[in-house]
Order: C-alpha cells, then structure tokens, then sequence
C-alpha cells in the first residue's frame, strides 16, 4: 500500500504536469482531500529555492492566471502605490517568508542569498512577480494581503466533486 506522501506525490505530479523538485510536506487541502498547496525546501543542490509556499491545485492556477491574463497583477502594484497601509501588510508577508524560511535553510551561503528575497525570490517588495505565489502564501497561513485579494476576485474557489482535476 502506498504511504500517503507517497499518494501526494503522485497527486502533486499530475498537478503540476512534472515531479515536484523541492518539496517538503503538504500544508494545506482541497475540501476534496488533494494537496492544495505545498511547502517546499529553500535548497535545491546548494542554490537558493526562494519560493516556500506552491500553489498545486490545477483549478485555482488556472482561475489565477485569468486574473493575471486580465491585468490584475499591473492593478495590485498600482495599489502598492497609494495604499500605503496595504503596501505596509505586504512587506509584513515579505518579512514572514524570509523568517520561515530561515528556519529550513542548512547552507549559511544559500541562507544569505535568500535573506535578501522576499516570497518566490522578489527582491523589490513594491513589485509583485505572479498571483499564484501570494495566494500560496496566505491559503498556508502567511497574512499575505495579495492573496486575500486574489482569493476574493475569483467566484469560485474550488472544483465541484463531479470534476475533480486531481483524481
């Protein structure tokens, strides 16, 4: 019988179309019991793996890369802009990537590098990279004000059990 790390990788691979390279543990679940997102490892053969928390769940990617096929993410950095209370959250979710993060780093060397790289590498905290990374971030429990955004421009969050992408 297969261990249930090993079902989630097998799951975790038909999500992503490829094996995982990095992964350490699912954080959180689909109401459907799948792997919704993933905790990685911050090294990846001595090289800084700077993204901690990844979105696996094929329905939410796909309502994500809508948003940002429609400009959201241009909309979110304009925010950035003149919401200076907004902009403050999002660096408080920065800090708190780097934090965690912190505490999985072995390599002192790769531990330099990623304290100066926000959630999936940003290096400017007033830009945003892609959609998927914040909403990994706060669907794993980081206060992430993008993701709490993105989560609540998209109708629905989840597959219904009729259409379920990850059996």
């Amino acid at each position: 019988m297969e261990s249930n790390h090993g079902k989630d990788l097998t799951t975790i691979q038909k999500q992503l179309g490829r094996a995982p390279r990095v992964f350490r543990k699912v954080v959180t679940r689909c109401p459907h019991g799948f792997p919704l997102t993933i905790e990685c490892e911050p090294e990846l053969n001595g090289a800084p793996f700077p993204t901690l928390y990844w979105l696996t769940c094929p329905f939410l990617r796909k309502k994500i890369s809508q948003l940002e096929a429609e400009g959201k993410i241009r909309d979110i950095e304009n925010l950035l802009e003149t919401d200076q209370e907004f902009k403050k959250k999002y660096f408080m979710a920065h800090d708190k990537i780097i934090e965690l993060r912190d505490k999985l780093v072995r390599n002192q060397d790769v531990r330099i590098k990623l304290r100066k790289m926000g959630t999936g590498g940003i290096r400017n905290f007033s830009t945003v990279k892609c959609l998927h990374l914040h909403v990994a971030d706060y669907l794993s429990g980081v206060k992430n004000p993008i993701g709490e955004i993105v989560l609540l421009k998209i109708d629905k969050l989840y597959c219904s059990p009729d259409s379920v992408l990850c059996k």
